[in-house]
């Protein structure tokens, strides 16, 4: 059973929609929309690297605030509710130096006030590079003023 609210849009639609920002300054890209999970992926190169060469665990959790955040967004009727990140954690588990990494996220929880995402982010090997954890805040869309 699909968790979006109405279609979902297209990984192409929602790499548009972040290119203009930080995700986009990382190379994120979205690359599936599943019935219960979304995928990104951020190349592992110069832009994404700490001064020592691997990929920069900050990084790692843009793309997962990235995956989550975006996730969150298509479970709810933005005309009616916006959603805010309100707390991330990331465990770094293994080093990568160059190639692509992958962030799947899928649904801890889907409240009405409060998402909570697990996030996996793997290197092109499909080894666990990082773990994260993602609450969003599901809050009413107030009228612009």
């Amino acid at each position: 059973m699909a968790i979006w609210h109405g279609a979902p849009a297209t990984p192409e639609q929602l790499t548009a929609r972040t290119a203009g920002c930080l995700p986009g300054h990382l190379g994120i890209r979205f690359t599936e929309v599943g019935a219960d999970f979304l995928r990104a992926t951020m190349p592992v190169e110069a832009r994404t690297h700490t001064p020592f060469g691997v990929l920069h665990g900050g990084a790692s959790v843009v793309l997962a605030e990235t995956a989550g955040s975006v996730a969150s967004l298509l479970c709810v009727d933005t005309r009616e509710s916006m959603v805010v990140g309100q707390e991330i954690n990331a465990n770094h588990l293994r080093g990568v130096t160059a190639g692509t990494v992958t962030a799947t996220v899928r649904p801890w929880h889907l409240g009405r006030r409060s998402h909570v995402w697990n996030i996996e982010i793997r290197d092109g090997e499909e080894r666990l590079v990082c773990i994260s954890r993602l609450t969003v805040a599901v809050v009413e869309r107030r009228p612009a003023s």
